[in-house]
């Protein structure tokens, strides 16, 4: 395959580049623009930037032109994605479950009555969503989960706790997994909802992580009733349904761009950082990361092009995972030691450098070898689904 953009490609960018110039608003690139600072703020302003994005033609591009996007293809989503860190534009964390993930298993799975009403709104931003598939005793063996759902009449009525639900608080809507048949093996039992957030019996409550903030939540359920026509597939058939959804969280093309600048301004730090600068050994680390990010951006290119083969992705997405989410960790580890006794400031220290963000970022990699499946679920993945060996 070929690894570099081509002359469409390159074409597209230029597009990218010529409308994030003018569409940032004003004062985001100089610094003068008063981000938003609460976790409230913050996901308004997301809804609200998302939606210019849809103005402007650059929601769910990757999408079916029928359902709002415009049937880009992998390579020029990635490309976006390039552009889009490049330019230094706004995060879409704060909405990305809606647009990455339940946009495009809607597409997959859902009713034609299910695509009607929930892709256009998602496009638009005017709908934030969450992903209530963990709990406190099924993380990496999520076909465990023990949240109960039982018909009656024209709904289910579910009862569990769901646990590392992000931005749970703030969404209108939760993709929920639930268990329907407790008398088959597990991974035939389990059905998938669409779950209204305003529903009676939902309780949420955050949890306040390391890092100082609480994007996580646990979420508990009492007999919550979900009308039928928000089943996803079939009742008891909802496991291939989750498998789509982790398919397309594993094998996302957005962390590369965003860690490859994130090691341009580790090795900026280092430059600022003379008597550091000077130690061979945090040089010899830092160049070990840029071949490896080297190595991320092949294997990105090779995982948009079995995408595109096969029409979706696949247990590859596994091996990038794996891959982005160690090399983000390392990369923190090493900008915290250039940092050196900078690194024990806080955000709201003068002194810490570029407000602390090396610090937070450190706190929060750890969390990447674990969300969308641990390290240790993708290499069992990547043996038995990738290289064929027997489980053991």
């Amino acid at each position: 395959m070929e690894f570099r953009p081509g002359a469409e490609e390159e074409t597209f960018r230029r597009a990218v580049r010529d409308w994030l110039g003018h569409a940032l608003p004003p004062g985001w690139r100089d610094g003068t623009f008063a981000r938003p600072r609460s976790a409230a703020d913050r996901v308004d302003f997301a809804r609200r930037w998302y939606r210019t994005l849809f103005d402007g033609g650059w929601a769910g591009i990757s999408w079916p032109v029928e359902y709002g996007g415009r049937d880009l293809s992998a390579r020029q989503h990635l490309v976006f994605s390039e552009e889009y860190v490049r330019a230094g534009a706004p995060d879409l964390i704060d909405v990305g479950v809606g647009p990455g993930l339940v946009g495009p298993t809607i597409i997959a799975h859902g009713t034609q009555a299910q695509k009607e009403r929930f892709l256009p709104a998602i496009l638009r931003g005017e709908e934030v969503w969450c992903q209530g598939f963990s709990e406190p005793a099924a993380g990496s063996d999520l076909a465990g989960l023990r949240t109960r759902a039982v018909r009656d009449g024209d709904a289910l009525v579910v009862s569990g706790q769901k646990v590392w639900t992000s931005f749970a608080r703030y969404s209108d809507w939760c993709i929920l997994v639930v268990r329907t048949n407790a008398d088959v093996p597990k991974h035939r039992g389990l059905t998938f909802l669409l779950l209204d957030m305003t529903l009676p019996g939902i309780t949420i409550r955050p949890l306040v992580e390391m890092t100082g903030v609480a994007w996580f939540n646990e979420v508990f359920l009492e007999d919550v009733r979900v009308p039928l026509d928000c089943v996803v597939g079939e009742i008891d058939r909802g496991w291939d349904i989750v498998i789509t959804t982790l398919s397309h969280e594993r094998a996302s093309v957005t962390p590369y761009p965003r860690i490859q600048a994130e090691l341009d301004a580790l090795v900026a730090l280092l430059g600022a950082r003379p008597d550091q600068a000077r130690d061979p050994r945090l040089r010899q680390r830092a160049a070990q990361l840029r071949c490896e990010v080297e190595i991320l951006r092949l294997s990105t290119w090779r995982s948009l092009s079995n995408t595109e083969h096969e029409g979706r992705p696949g247990p590859e997405g596994s091996m990038l995972k794996l891959l982005w989410s160690e090399i983000e960790q390392r990369l923190f580890e090493l900008a915290f030691e250039i940092e050196g006794t900078h690194g024990l400031l806080d955000e709201n220290d003068p002194a810490a450098f570029e407000g602390g963000r090396w610090q937070y970022g450190l706190l929060w990699s750890r969390a990447a070898t674990i969300y969308a499946g641990t390290s240790e679920v993708q290499r069992n993945i990547i043996a038995q689904r990738v290289l064929g060996l027997p489980r053991g």
